[in-house]
């Protein structure tokens, strides 16, 4: 794969196709390189490489020095003017020109004066393709004058008296530095009472008796000849009160002295500058420079404030005890008036500086060489700025364009030249001048038509040793004209490329972001153009980092004891590792206690010195890392009983090393109380987005006290860390300062994107927006895109909010669509998203399904067959059948307005289902619809089907009415549901005796119509259990079973004993008293004896959870002969309850009112699955839901109304 350098720095995705990836240089910034061998032929104009200072004073003690040094090819020759005129340097013995240089050296040292040669000097390199010119220098000898001599009076004053001592220094090139000293050359003290004006004078606001000398002596400082120069001393005496009190009592009678006061306390007043307002004007990038100083008693403050706005921060500076404002790098910005404000307790006055800000001509776009090839086209452009505007004017080689030899491809157009099919004679340099009458810019630029093939000047074979996963960068150097194109190849064939990301650099340089072992090889630069083409090989070598895998650990050790910290560094083989321990960031103490072997450094009798930071730096040549641990020297101290908790808080948090997805972070451990530190976890808030939410961000080993960690962009993140311990977690530490990632673009896009439409003509796409944290930046919005998915039509587009959802309308219906969602902020776009496929809006199901077929399996179950709809009428996704079916209302039931429906679903492409639960011996129609997302198509036609007979219920109830001495009337409530035509009932019962054993099972037939049976010679004060259930031409169906005792003493008395839980009630016709009976007064003995004993034993079972054994006993007595009966396919045949279905053999329970209501055995679809919404399978188990609801019958019975008899007791405590 090759590789062609773009114009600017750009990334790169490595593919399989070939990657040319052009540079294209801007010809108006071509410079032609400096290299040895490219200069030995290419020929090129002169270009100014140095000269002097426009303003160059000199020291008349030294040779003149005016340099001028240009480059060319070929070489350039010089020559000067001076005042405007050659400067013959051949005819002054003085002047020589430095060989291959136009630097000239004129030797006033020997003989001559500086004076002589003081003027404008200008000079010019010349060679065959144009000629270069320099600033006019200025040179102006440098000049120390001497202090005139003057007769200086002393000054007396009264203490409190203002004062300005001048200075008035010699007039010198350059200024002089001004300061004031005593004889002894020490600097006079200065305050905001006595300090030195910018014009050298020392002004006091207020006089005190300590100022009193004879020594004030201004000092001049000529920097340029080293001289300093002197104002004679003068004197200075201030008198006190008590001075001037004893003088004029010398000279005054006591009539007329009244003695001398203090000078009085006064409000301030300015002594420079004068009046209430001056002006002041300074130019641009200058040092502004304003001053007010006062005098008053006590000595006034001053203070500084610019009427139309606010002092620059950045640039303002207060000297000179505030009473010099000083604005630095001042611009026209700067202009306006600044007030200064002189306070004391007495008052204050005010002054005004009016500023005014000049600019000497500045560069906006200087003019820049240009290399071009014959045909070309090119612009110079000479654009500047300046207070006043600076008028612009073109030179061509030195002399001014309007008299220059004309070239028909050059149009001067203001600050431009535009050039348009140069040729090789168009070769010249051209001066732009800007200058207004501050000051003045001049900028040399070529012109050079050249036609040279490309030529890279990196030498070949160069090797490049990088370390893994840092930047390899391999330079290709290059010229030519026309410009060359670059291309990179990997590989002597030119092998592809693999690496993922390349950054190309304009200069041709070949950048790899992050280098990886693979990245090893030979790298080929082909440079191209028109005229030739050149080629370069450099060789990359990837190296493994070196890393330190043991770091040296946090150690508290006591005085006199041994310490070793130890540093294992791992490296590659093929560099020189250098291991190096320092101290507190510098070298080991020159101790004999040092000893340092291959990872250990081991100090021996440690003193207090020792204590402080130990730190191992690993070296190659490539690469360093250090680790650093700290050593803390205690004194031996008596152990006291440790105390264990968890660690104190890490504290001295820091961040550094901070990138825009990365930042380490630092901390000290607190106190582990004497339980170490197994780990830290580190958590981090997002300030911007979630404050005082804390997250987890990463944990380390608790003997590291610093983390990379990974960052998100634009977040705001704070830290925090937490120790833990074998006991526990530490309290969080104090937050890091804050850090602000930088914003990019989304790294990801947002998830659970989805298409599906709410109506039939409309495509809603959703998805999960990105969280504050993962917008990367400010702006988040989404590119929501979407097209058919069978179509040729483009992508349709648009950008939201950042919202979850966007509605295509005017789709048609149900049709796929391919969707995508892509992630954008104020940087940029996220990578490209997942393609998603969803559908537009549903419609209802056009038609019904056919050919509906009903096959009947039993009398409860029933298989139905449906041809399956057309794909394309359904409108929407299938989600299965529906079927429909209801039992046909009798004519008793037919004015009941709701015919119950019931319901069941067949999800996906089914043609067949089991209706279950079915009543049998009843008619029921049915139909089927198709159901989509949308709803239900029209129903199929209704097709009838009847089920065959089943079992019948459990009779409605059973009574037994009418006990007499030898008889029982049994009266019965037909089945609730006959699930047929019944053909006779039968009750078999048998004689319990009292001792509970069960007798001979009597059979008995009855016909189907009769409701009420009377059984006859039946034994006197006999116990009986009967069993009753009805049968159709399908079989026996459930029984419902009763008990009933007959009179006793011929009729005189009649007694039921209370039945089971479960039963019906007991009547008896007749009572006798019997507590009189010694039978019943000693079966009533037993009993309690028996129930004491019964309670003790349930109390023994109740606490091991046992269960007490009479269920059981009932249960052993079960009629053989009597079970439930099923259908034949064994699955949904009728049940009562399993106690029901046993005869007792030696206890019973019947309810006292005789009836027993049998408990709702009916199979119902609501028994199955999930209640209404349950589903059966293909084979008949429920996938289904009804639309209506069964009613189960209400059990009756289930109370039971105990007689008081010794028998019921038992049974009530069973």
């Amino acid at each position: 794969m090759q590789l062609k350098i773009m114009p600017k720095k750009k990334c790169l995705s490595a593919g399989r196709a070939l990657l040319i990836l052009i540079l294209c240089q801007m010809l108006s910034a071509l410079e032609v390189p400096l290299d040895p061998k490219l200069l030995e032929d290419l020929v090129q104009p002169p270009t100014i490489t140095q000269q002097s200072p426009k303003d160059y004073i000199i020291d008349p003690r030294e040779n003149i020095v005016i340099q001028c040094e240009a480059k060319g090819k070929p070489p350039p020759s010089f020559s000067w003017t001076r005042n405007g005129t050659h400067f013959d340097i051949d005819k002054d013995p003085l002047v020589t020109m430095k060989t291959g240089s136009g630097t000239l050296t004129i030797n006033i040292m020997s003989d001559g004066k500086a004076e002589t040669y003081e003027g404008v000097y200008q000079c010019t390199a010349r060679n065959e393709r144009g000629a270069a010119i320099s600033n006019n220098i200025v040179i102006r000898s440098s000049r120390s004058p001497l202090w005139t001599k003057e007769k200086l009076e002393p000054m007396t004053l009264r203490s409190g008296q203002s004062l300005v001592l001048p200075c008035r220094p010699p007039m010198g090139l350059p200024p002089p530095i001004i300061f004031w000293m005593d004889n002894s050359f020490q600097r006079l003290p200065q305050s905001e009472r006595v300090s030195q004006g910018l014009n050298g004078d020392l002004y006091f606001s207020n006089v005190l008796p300590e100022d009193a000398r004879e020594d004030y002596i201004c000092y001049a400082r000529f920097n340029h000849t080293q001289t300093i120069q002197q104002k004679q001393p003068i004197s200075v005496k201030v008198t006190s009160v008590d001075e001037l009190n004893d003088t004029i009592a010398a000279n005054l009678s006591d009539t007329e002295f009244y003695g001398a006061k203090p000078h009085r306390e006064r409000p301030p007043t300015f002594l420079t500058p004068e009046g209430n307002a001056s002006r002041k004007e300074e130019l641009r990038g200058n040092v502004l420079s304003l001053e007010c100083i006062a005098e008053g008693l006590p000595t006034p403050i001053i203070y500084w404030i610019k009427e139309d706005g606010t002092l620059p921060i950045n640039r303002t500076f207060y000297r000179n005890f505030k009473k010099t404002l000083q604005i630095i790098q001042v611009t026209e910005a700067d202009s306006g008036n600044y007030q200064c404000i002189a306070k004391n307790t007495l008052g204050a006055i005010h002054h005004t500086i009016s500023v005014t800000v000049k600019a000497a001509p500045y560069w906006i776009i200087a003019p820049q060489n240009l290399v071009l090839s014959p045909g070309e086209d090119g612009t110079l452009i000479c654009r500047a700025n300046g207070n006043p505007k600076p008028r612009i004017s073109w030179l061509s080689n030195g002399v001014p364009i309007e008299i220059a030899p004309d070239d028909p491809s050059r149009k001067i157009d203001g600050d431009t030249i535009i050039f348009s099919n140069v040729q090789e004679r168009s070769s010249s340099v051209y001066q732009c001048n800007a200058s207004n009458e501050y000051g003045y810019l001049l900028a040399n630029a070529f012109v050079n038509v050249l036609a040279e093939p490309p030529r890279i000047l990196t030498s070949a074979n160069t090797l490049y040793q990088v370390i893994a996963d840092r930047p390899a960068f391999l330079d290709c150097a290059f010229f030519g004209s026309p410009l060359p194109s670059i291309e990179w190849f990997k590989g002597a064939k030119g092998s592809a490329l693999r690496e993922d990301i390349y950054i190309l650099h304009e200069n041709g340089t070949l950048e790899i972001p992050v280098a990886q072992k693979d990245s090893t090889g030979t790298y080929t630069c082909v440079a191209r153009n028109k005229l030739g083409m050149a080629k370069n090989e450099v060789h990359l070598e990837i190296k493994d980092p070196t890393r330190i895998i043991k770091q040296p650990e946090y150690a508290v050790v006591q005085r006199g004891s041994t310490v070793s910290f130890e540093c294992k560094v791992k490296h590659d083989h093929t560099l020189i590792l250098t291991v190096t321990w320092l101290k507190d960031h510098s070298e080991l103490p020159s101790d004999g206690r040092f000893t340092v072997d291959k990872d250990h450094l081991v100090v021996a009798d440690v003193n207090d010195d020792d204590g402080g930071t130990y730190t191992c730096v690993a070296n190659t040549t490539l690469d360093n890392v250090s680790a650093s641990a700290v050593l803390s020297v205690v004194a031996p101290t008596p152990t006291p009983a440790p105390i264990y908790d968890v660690p104190n808080p890490p504290f001295d948090l820091e961040l550094t090393d901070q990138l825009d997805r990365s930042v380490q972070l630092s901390w000290t451990p607190g106190d582990d109380n004497n339980s170490p530190i197994t780990k830290f976890i580190i958590e981090y808030e997002d300030v911007m987005h979630e404050a005082g939410l804390w997250h987890h961000q990463t944990e380390v080993p608790g003997t590291q006290t610093t983390a990379q960690l990974k960052l998100s962009p634009y977040v705001n993140y704070a830290f925090r860390v937490m120790a833990v311990n074998s006991l526990g977690r530490s309290l969080p530490s104090e937050a890091s300062e804050q850090y602000l990632t930088k914003a990019a673009e989304p790294d990801k896009n947002p998830t659970a994107v989805e298409g599906l439409g709410s109506e039939p003509d409309n495509l809603v796409i959703t998805w999960k927006p990105l969280s504050g944290f993962e917008s990367n930046g400010p702006g988040l919005q989404y590119k929501v895109s979407w097209r058919q998915k069978d179509g040729d039509d483009e992508w349709t587009s648009v950008v939201v909010a950042n919202v979850s959802k966007y509605i295509v309308s005017g789709t048609p219906t149900f049709v796929p669509y391919l969707v995508k969602v892509q992630a954008l902020n104020d940087v940029g776009f996220a990578p490209e998203p997942a393609v998603v496929m969803g559908h537009s809006g549903e419609d209802l199901p056009m038609v019904a399904p056919g050919n509906v077929r009903v096959s009947v399996v039993n009398s409860t179950l029933a298989e139905v067959h449906w041809d399956p709809v057309p794909l394309k009428s359904i409108r929407g996704h299938l989600q299965g059948y529906r079927i429909y079916y209801w039992k046909a209302q009798s004519s008793s039931n037919r004015n009941r307005r709701h015919i119950e429906k019931k319901i069941l679903t067949f999800q996906g492409s089914k043609t067949h289902g089991m209706l279950p639960g079915l009543e049998p011996f009843s008619h029921y129609t049915l139909n089927v619809r198709v159901v989509n997302g949308k709803g239900e198509g029209p129903a199929s036609p209704d097709r009838a089907f009847h089920t065959p007979e089943g079992v019948p219920s459990a009779p409605s109830s059973l009574k037994i009415v009418n006990p007499t001495l030898d008889s029982l009337t049994l009266e019965w409530d037909p089945p609730s549901h006959p699930n047929g035509i019944l053909t006779e009932y039968t009750l078999k019962y048998q004689p319990i005796n009292s001792t509970h054993e069960l007798g001979p099972l009597i059979d008995l037939k009855i016909p189907a119509n009769k409701t009420r049976w009377t059984l006859k010679n039946l034994n006197f004060s006999t116990r009986y259990k009967f069993y009753f259930y009805a049968q159709t031409a399908a079989g026996s169906g459930s029984q419902i079973t009763e008990e009933a005792v007959t009179t006793v003493d011929e009729g005189k008395m009649a007694g039921i004993l209370p039945p089971d839980v479960g039963a019906g009630k007991a009547m008896a016709s007749r009572q006798v008293d019997i507590a009189t009976q010694g039978w019943f007064i000693g079966l009533m003995c037993a009993v309690a004896l028996l129930i004491l004993i019964l309670l003790i034993v349930c109390f023994i079972r109740r606490n091991k959870g046992g269960k007490y054994p009479v269920k059981e006993k009932e249960d052993a007595h079960a009629d053989p002969e009597i079970q439930p009966m099923k259908e034949d396919d064994g699955t949904f045949g009728e049940y009562s309850d399993a106690e029901d279905h046993k005869p007792l053999k030696k206890g019973s329970r019947t309810p006292s009112d005789r009836t027993v209501k049998k408990e709702d055995s009916d199979d119902s679809l609501v028994d199955y699955g999930e209640g209404v919404n349950g589903q059966f399978n293909e084979d008949g188990s429920f996938i289904g839901q009804y639309s209506g609801k069964k009613e189960k019958e209400p059990a009756e019975g289930n109370e039971s109304s105990e007689a008081p008899s010794p028998v019921n007791a038992m049974n009530s405590f069973v």
